[in-house]
């Protein structure tokens, strides 16, 4: 996995950017930085929507909803997409457990209420 920071640097740089927030800051980072940035830049009105509806409370923030994750069951996050299915928003989060399974979550953007597992072992990454 490769790092935005040296461990360490984030804290010293800036003190809130740890945990989901350095992730958020990452999924950001390399969302607007791929083949699809091009797009991100060409498409504002889309992203100001997005914001607004994160602002206005129709969207649940990513970080509300890793936070819920993260007290629930045990991982890393390997990929976050908000993505539409059948005009609702889904967060789908991808989760590498503690045994390497693979799990991936499945939020309704709106509520921020789990909707839907996928993966082999679940219960192995389940808190208790």
């Amino acid at each position: 996995m490769k790092m935005l920071f040296p461990r360490g640097a984030a804290k010293a740089a800036v003190p809130w950017l740890t945990g989901r927030w350095l992730l958020a800051a990452g999924l950001l980072v390399a969302a607007l930085s791929g083949p699809a940035a091009s797009v991100w830049a060409d498409d504002d009105e889309t992203w100001q929507s997005l914001h607004e509806a994160v602002r206005d409370g129709r969207i649940v923030p990513l970080p509300e909803v890793l936070d819920w994750l993260e007290a629930h069951y045990e991982g890393q996050v390997l990929e976050v997409e908000l993505d539409s299915e059948d005009g609702e928003r889904r967060y789908e989060i991808e989760m590498l457990g503690p045994q390497g399974q693979l799990v991936e979550f499945e939020f309704d953007a709106a509520t921020g209420e789990l909707v839907g597992i996928e993966g082999v072992n679940i219960e192995g990454m389940r808190r208790r």
